[in-house]
């Protein structure tokens, strides 16, 4: 089991900390995030539902993180993508330390879209990004559970 300490994970502990944060919200929330493009849906509105709630930044980075991690844990389920450590220029471009590649190369940031949703509002979307992803056919063919 993952806890997350405080520590930022690195790439090749995200699918642990995801299922642990997805585990906790879950019991926690009678959230349904079951890796789903669907569900992406579910964290838009949630995200929509904190910061309607006037919630301050610093007191829900870390579900913002976890809802983040979640959307890029979706990427590497069903659109064949990989997580990866950000070098330096990505962390300062996206402001995380991890992010997604996708099959064609391209780099990602989910974790910057949940963020962006909670400042910006509602032109951000975790589903409109996955609907305007290239390259797929992979994943969407073979789905990984």
């Amino acid at each position: 089991m993952v806890r997350h300490t405080g520590a930022t994970p690195s790439a090749e502990e995200m699918r642990a900390y995801v299922g642990e944060f997805v585990r906790r919200v879950s019991a926690r929330n009678r959230l349904t995030l079951d890796y789903s493009v669907r569900s992406l849906r579910l964290v838009d509105f949630v995200v929509d539902g904190i910061r309607e709630g006037g919630s301050e930044r610093e007191r829900v980075a870390g579900t913002l993180f976890g809802l983040g991690g979640y959307v890029g844990e979706v990427l590497v389920r069903r659109a064949g993508a990989v997580w990866v450590d950000c070098d330096a220029g990505q962390r300062e471009l996206f402001g995380q330390p991890v992010a997604v590649r996708m099959p064609d190369g391209r780099v990602w940031n989910p974790l910057g879209k949940v963020a962006n949703r909670f400042a910006y509002g509602r032109e951000e979307s975790a589903q409109r990004m996955y609907l305007t992803l290239h390259g797929r056919g992979r994943a969407e063919s073979h789905p990984v559970a």
